[in-house]
């Protein structure tokens, strides 16, 4: 496989306005290094706020990066116009309900896209296009005429995936696309997602906060903390063998359904504060809640490091 998107210590800092005219910034993203081949989907995993919907906002160029560059392949189109790339790279939205224009019917927000880049050559073909994406995500014809309001959360979302793929994409960034739907229809939207990525060969970064969602999707998964990207790794690797502290913390947060074997295992527990983020520290941003802090670790910042094959971790403890 070949890379289809690569990021070079990509940055993505917020100006927030703190009294008497000072100007301080939020490093929402930090220095990320990431490559994704095509064909393959990256699972990105993390807490509220550490930076992973900016992160895929920012490779599509929705948020403009601070610094770094982005390739896609192997093009750098970190300072070119955006509008030839957005028939390759989409995104699927969290929210589908607020992610659809309630004032459009289905019909005209899926032909939007085929519009903008003139994908039909006239009205029939148009009209055929649009009843081909519906049948693709599951719904028909009759849907074309009808406003999103009109739907379920999962029917919205098949909406919102219909109109990511109008134009033929290679590369989609799912922005947490299960997490606003029933735990019944989540299921459906993942393995549609993975029959398409197979009929298209389709090159997902597939967002979440259910790492067992990522887990099952994934190839690889990236861990990412307060914009830091801490641990990337195989996905039956890191549940193998979660090397960073934060990995460590995350899994053990996951339910187990024997409730013998959740009695046995060792849950970690984090003390301490979140560092404020207009304020961070000099060194590991994990350090003020890591059960395992070095010295070093309060003064320099770890870099990303490859201990094993595939499996690379910002960490004192395996710095070489």
């Amino acid at each position: 496989m070949e890379p289809i998107i690569h990021l070079e210590s990509l940055k993505k800092y917020f100006p927030v306005k703190t009294g008497w005219g000072k100007i301080n910034y939020i490093h929402a993203v930090e220095y990320v290094p990431l490559t994704i081949m095509a064909g393959e989907t990256l699972g990105l995993v993390g807490e509220s706020g550490c930076g992973k919907t900016t992160l895929g906002r920012t490779i599509l160029r929705l948020y403009e990066p601070t610094a770094g560059k982005i390739f896609f392949h192997g093009t750098d189109i970190t300072n070119v116009s955006m509008l030839p790339y957005r028939r390759k790279m989409q995104i699927i939205f969290q929210d589908p309900s607020s992610s659809l224009n309630p004032r459009m019917t289905v019909r005209e927000i899926i032909g939007e896209p085929i519009d903008i880049h003139k994908l039909a050559a006239n009205k029939a073909e148009r009209k055929d296009r649009i009843n081909q994406l519906l049948d693709l995500v599951g719904l028909n014809s009759e849907h074309a005429n009808r406003y999103p309001h009109e739907f379920s959360g999962g029917q919205q979302q098949r909406i919102g995936i219909a109109r990511a793929l109008a134009v033929n994409p290679e590369f989609i960034v799912c922005d947490e696309p299960i997490s606003a739907l029933d735990v019944s229809i989540q299921s459906q939207i993942v393995n549609m997602l993975e029959d398409m990525q197979a009929e298209f060969h389709l090159s997902y970064l597939f967002i979440a906060h259910d790492i067992s969602v990522v887990r099952h999707i994934s190839r690889r998964i990236g861990v990412m903390y307060l914009g830091n990207l801490v641990e990337l790794a195989e996905s039956y690797e890191l549940y193998r063998n979660p090397l960073h502290p934060y990995t460590k913390t995350l899994l053990s947060a996951v339910p187990v359904p024997d409730p013998k074997i959740t009695r046995s295992r060792q849950r970690t527990i984090l003390t301490g504060e979140i560092p404020n983020p207009l304020a961070m520290p000099s060194g590991c941003r994990f350090c003020n809640l890591c059960p395992q802090v070095l010295p070093q670790c309060k003064a320099v910042a770890p870099e990303l490091c490859e201990v094993a094959s595939g499996h690379t971790v910002a960490c004192h403890l395996y710095t070489p």
